[in-house]
């Protein structure tokens, strides 16, 4: 494995190095502080050494994942430090001393040597769940504006601050996500659908209308039921499938899905199991006269209210900054 170390942690340009290195494959089951005591060795070692240097207990290491990137640094909680600090140019996670090294790095990393102690994987763990703590706590004396798009607190018992809304509810449809009120703002982008300004203006409230029944969100489908688009016609794989499984619609569907969720890392054992524990569920509902439907059918719309319901969870609770 070969990791490029950087010291840039000084306003003067000059005392920068970096420094390539291939790392020993002892040194991959050992802790980072084993890098970081070469890393500031070596820096030492240099001329730049003799007018700035390095004291390896003020020192820690760092990755810097951009901030732009798809992808996500580890999130392994034994090894990392959740408080992260981004600059212009990604964002900057902070290693333990004592996390092993071919846990939190990968080849060709770009590791940086940062002033401030190093953190021991205990002290990591003390401080998030000191954050975790703190979180619980302010809402427990906060209240959340349920506006759409408003992602306002304030404290319980004071008057409701003023808030920028939307009047309807966003929708999420193939890679597009905007507001169903304002559907010429599209966004590709998380963070970029997050920042559309909303289209109402008033006060904050936490009660629901009396219409909070209603979606808290739209898909593809309701799109299409608006425009009053016909129902897809099957395709021949469908057809066949849907006959080999004794005439269900279902059979095609479950098939395809099952895949899919294999390849998100859902496992098809686990799915199968899921599968049947429904099935036995609306066997219930059938026998109780309950269920309009052949059992495949049923458990497959089951299924898909279940995992609509866990969706929607994730997606409002992503609208919202507990």
């Amino acid at each position: 494995m070969k990791v490029f170390l950087h010291y840039e942690d000084n306003t003067d340009s000059k005392l920068h190095k970096s420094l390539k290195i291939t790392l020993p494959k002892k040194w991959l089951q050992g802790p980072t502080s084993k890098l970081l005591e070469f890393a500031i060795e070596s820096y030492n070692a240099s001329d730049l050494g003799k007018i700035n240097p390095l004291t390896p207990s003020e020192m820690h290491l760092a990755l810097k994942i951009a901030a732009s990137s798809s992808s996500s640094p580890p999130n392994d909680t034994t090894s990392k430090n959740n408080n992260k600090d981004q600059d212009d140019k990604g964002i900057i996670t902070p290693l333990a001393s004592d996390a092993t090294i071919i846990n939190v790095m990968d080849d060709r990393d770009a590791v940086y040597i940062l002033h401030g102690p190093s953190q021991t994987l205990e002290e990591i763990q003390a401080e998030k769940q000191k954050e975790i703590n703190r979180k619980k706590e302010e809402l427990a004396k906060t209240v959340q504006c349920v506006h759409f798009g408003c992602k306002n607190r304030w404290i319980k018992g004071t008057p409701p601050p003023k808030c920028c809304y939307h009047a309807s509810p966003p929708v999420f449809h193939e890679t597009a996500k905007f507001w169903s009120c304002c559907p010429q703002k599209k966004a590709y982008d998380w963070d970029e659908f997050q920042d559309i300004p909303g289209c109402q203006s008033g006060t904050c409230t936490d009660v629901k209308e009396e219409n909070s029944s209603a979606k808290q969100f739209l898909g593809g489908c309701d799109l299409r039921e608006a425009v009053g688009e016909a129902q897809k016609l099957k395709s021949i794989d469908d057809f066949n499938a849907s006959m080999a499984a004794g005439g269900s619609s279902a059979a095609p569907i479950l098939d395809r899905l099952r895949s899919v969720m294999a390849e998100i890392g859902v496992e098809k054992e686990l799915f199968d199991q899921v599968l049947e524990g429904i099935k036995k569920e609306v066997d219930g509902v059938k026998d109780n006269g309950e269920g309009e439907g052949d059992e495949l059918d049923l458990a497959t719309r089951e299924l898909g209210a279940k995992l609509k319901k866990a969706m929607k969870a994730i997606a409002v609770d992503q609208l919202r900054i507990k």
